[in-house]
């Protein structure tokens, strides 16, 4: 079968022939109905060197999986051949305490997981192929009825990650509360529907491009700001001088996190999702009172559950640029120069 396989650190992955995997006891091979092609891929290729990652090259990449059961190993029961399904795409052990509550993105016993700090797509195979072997059911989910495996793809990262950072602030997410959404790319435009879908907040969307406003106005932003030397002010100006309740940076760098302190309500929570590499100094005063700066990965395995259910209702969209195997290396070059609508997704 054919696979786009990362074959050393700092070059570019190559489209090759490998053999079609085998499911061993407790395994599943998944024939690929979809694959995302994600920004951190490009992380991969171009700024790792040798023993940075605790990963064994080759390995293909493809961490947003889906597709339909193929075959099924000894002691399977939960899915059946033909059965249409999502790959949560956090390995872990499935023995810890964290994993057992499915909240595996938080393994606690790495060394014990098929490959340390990773999954398919990261450090073992992943989904840029035909088929793609997983190592354990209970990292299946069930595509609910009318979603297509490409559509559910990008959800497994794309609409997992945003919706794990909303669902952890719900709380302030009220009514009379503001949400902010810097960064209107392949996550945050899914961040904005799932804040849309899922609460009553007014939400501002803030990007440096004027495409991406007007894609997040299209999908029901309330206020869009321009991401320049104005933009904590102008949130400040929407909300009647008090900040914003919750501000989820998609971005990450120093000038995002500097904005999401800068319009930050007192009690409010910052989320830093985006992996830009940016930093700031972090002190009493860096802040108003009481704000809490965090950053999450991933999502949980339940809230994967809640995502699919909520794309099959049509409660979010996800905009996608589809592109064949044959084409999945330039769908990485479309990603990395800009081009790519919304999320690219390779259907083999």
């Amino acid at each position: 079968m054919k696979a786009l396989r990362l074959t050393g650190w700092k070059t570019e992955p190559e489209l090759v022939e490998v053999p079609k995997p085998t499911p061993g006891p407790g395994q599943v091979v998944v024939k690929v109905g979809g694959a995302g092609a994600c920004h951190s891929d490009l992380h991969l290729m171009h700024d790792f060197d040798d023993g940075m990652m605790p990963w064994q090259l080759p390995f293909t990449l493809g961490h947003e999986n889906a597709g339909w059961v193929d075959a099924v190993g000894d002691g399977v029961t939960t899915v059946s051949e033909g059965d249409a399904v999502a790959v949560y795409g956090a390995w872990g052990c499935g023995k810890c305490e964290r994993c057992r509550h499915g909240v595996e993105n938080y393994c606690e016993d790495p060394a014990a997981a098929p490959v340390i700090s990773g999954g398919g797509g990261l450090g073992l195979d992943g989904g840029m192929a035909e088929y793609l072997l997983v190592p354990s059911s209970r990292l299946l989910v069930r595509l609910p009825d009318g979603l297509d495996p490409a559509t559910a793809a990008p959800l497994t990262d794309a609409g997992l990650t945003p919706y794990h950072a909303i669902r952890r602030s719900w709380p302030k997410m009220t009514p009379t509360s503001t949400v902010v959404v810097i960064g209107v790319g392949g996550l945050g435009h899914m961040a904005l529907q799932l804040a849309k879908a899922t609460t009553a907040a007014k939400i501002i969307a803030v990007d440096n491009r004027t495409e991406a406003l007007d894609l997040a106005a299209r999908m029901g932003a309330d206020h869009t700001v321009m991401s320049d030397a104005a933009a904590a002010d102008a949130i400040r100006d929407l909300t009647a001088g008090r900040g914003a309740d919750v501000l989820l940076d998609f971005v990450g760098a120093e000038a995002t996190i500097e904005l999401s302190r800068a319009a930050a309500r007192p009690l409010g929570d910052v989320t830093i999702v985006g992996i830009a590499g940016g930093s700031v100094p972090f002190s009493f005063f860096s802040q108003p009172y009481e704000v809490s700066m965090q950053t999450t990965y991933w999502g949980t395995r339940r809230e994967l559950v809640e995502l699919l259910e909520l794309a099959a209702r049509g409660c979010v969209h996800v905009e996608t640029t589809r592109y064949s195997l044959d084409d999945a290396l330039r769908a990485y070059h479309d990603l990395r120069d800009g081009d790519v609508r919304g999320r690219a997704v390779i259907v083999p």
